[in-house]
């Protein structure tokens, strides 16, 4: 197979933004080119064209591919529903939730099959795949059983590039500790080292290029800077260095809950004239122009936290007092009358009811069985299109009627009361729609007395976005010899 794969010295090096842009640089040189991350542990998710559940990182992979995400780029993700649980989604459908004990004893052999026919599958469909590994390949409790670094690259025979971010220090020990631990056949499969998120100097580090050359036997192939991407986060590790560095005239606090998920619905405010506070602490919430509560893989748990901590007073008093409340899927849920968890399928305890938040006049049901689906409607205040995807277990059903968000179809979704201050939605990617985003803002806007602003074209953004990283880190690699890793099997 003509490929490579990323791995690194330990979670958040930023493998997945390298294979982001090797991908749009592949893409921008003519070739058929598909990432590959055969096991992605991630609540930050993304839904295929066939309403199919993937990592967002390799949704967003794809779009820099310049082709269509599928669920052979992902043929395995794990959603955290606990500190021992997971969701584990096959190919995009929920298959079990597991315990890590259970996953590595009763899911490994089914895991190497669903990969290898993955991976046969990209083989047949495009030139080149550029592979992600997760976290660091040499975690000795679990190395005999993993299912995505050396194993895989095993797998596929493509060579292995090792990244490490000398940012957080320890760049040395890190590289060379990693090379160290791994058995001999795999560190032979290692044709690179590249160093990530470098700030000053490039000349002040040709000592230590030289150093860690002469003591692994392994090149050097680029050190990249550090650079403020736009790109979206694989999961909650990037959240600080995303959203807390902007200020804006507007201000949103968005609750950071414990199983936060979809928290990329909160990317399109990083171009807009808004600061995001992610908050953990009703006292912290002050008096924003909005507050959001976003999605998550456990509603009932993060709602109790939510209670336990004093939200539930802070938000109802908030609201009173003329604030604007926005719940996606999971937050939608959570403002409702109450929430009944029938089957278990939420708390894994059936029977299970709790009292919502009580700003949304309505009661949420848990089924057992997940929607996954893409969906394209209409906001019934204003008529803006709106599209994006539903990932949820339960059903929102209301007693008396009630304004609608969206009109699906000829199907109503959502609620929207108090003349819009109030809002619920099952709609990831709200925000992502640019006439309907504008228009919410603006509407923060006037009532704080500030100056309306013009509609962003958010896809143009992101296309630059792409191009932008990939020109950037392109004259810190060196590129032609990696290349040259990639399509090693034409050459034998």
């Amino acid at each position: 197979m003509n490929g490579i794969m990323i791995q690194g010295t330990a979670s958040d090096v930023g493998k997945s933004l390298i294979v982001t842009a090797f991908c749009r640089l592949l893409a921008n040189e003519g070739y058929a080119v598909a990432p590959f991350k055969s096991q992605n542990m991630s609540n930050n998710s993304y839904v295929t064209i066939e309403g199919k559940e993937i990592g967002r990182a390799q949704g967003a992979q794809a779009e820099a591919a310049r082709t269509e995400a599928s669920v052979w780029m992902n043929p395995i993700l794990l959603k955290p529903r606990s500190d021992q649980h997971a969701e584990v989604i096959q190919f995009g459908t929920s298959y079990r939730t597991l315990s890590g004990k259970d996953y590595r004893q009763s899911y490994y052999e089914m895991g190497l099959e669903s990969i290898a026919f993955a991976l046969d599958h990209l083989r047949k469909t495009y030139d080149v795949i550029v592979m992600e590994g997760a976290g660091s390949p040499v975690e000795v409790n679990l190395k005999d059983r993993e299912l995505v670094n050396m194993k895989v690259a095993e797998m596929a025979d493509v060579p292995v590039l090792l990244v490490a971010d000398i940012d957080r220090g320890g760049v040395f020990a890190s590289i060379v500790g990693t090379l160290e631990l791994l058995e001999k056949e795999e560190r032979a499969r290692v044709k690179g080292i590249l160093i990530n998120k470098f700030r000053g100097d490039p000349a002040l580090f040709e000592d230590g290029i030289t150093w860690l050359e002469e003591r692994t036997g392994i090149l050097i192939v680029g050190v990249l800077p550090y650079v403020n991407h736009r790109v979206e986060g694989e999961d909650s590790l990037s959240l600080t260095d995303r959203f807390l560095h902007k200020t804006g005239s507007l201000e949103i606090a968005v609750i950071q809950l414990p199983f936060l998920s979809n928290y990329s619905d909160i990317e399109p405010f990083n171009e807009e004239d808004v600061t995001i506070r992610w908050v953990q602490d009703p006292r912290e919430l002050s008096a924003p122009d909005a507050i959001i509560i976003p999605g998550t893989k456990s509603t009932i748990s993060d709602l109790q936290w939510m209670k336990k901590l004093g939200f539930e007073d802070a938000l109802k008093s908030y609201a009173a007092s003329g604030g604007n409340v926005v719940g996606i899927c999971g937050g939608y849920q959570m403002l409702t009358e109450k929430l009944i968890d029938e089957h278990g399928s939420d708390t894994g305890k059936a029977g299970t009811e709790l009292n919502g938040l009580g700003l949304i006049p309505a009661k949420t049901t848990f089924h057992e069985v997940k929607t996954t689906i893409r969906v394209s409607g209409v906001n019934t205040e204003t008529g803006s299109p709106i599209q994006g995807y539903e990932i949820h277990l339960g059903e929102t059903l209301f007693d008396h009627p009630a304004t609608p968000f969206l009109k699906i179809d000829d199907r109503p979704e959502g609620y929207y009361g108090e003349g819009g201050r109030v809002i619920g939605t099952y709609l990831h990617h709200l925000f992502h729609n640019d006439e309907w985003r504008t228009v919410w803002l603006n509407g923060l806007r006037a009532k704080k007395g500030l100056p309306e602003q013009k509609q962003i074209n958010r896809k143009q953004l992101k296309e630059k976005t792409y191009d932008d990283l990939a020109n950037e880190l392109k004259p810190h690699l060196k590129w032609e010899l990696i290349k040259s890793f990639m399509f090693q099997g034409e050459n034998r």
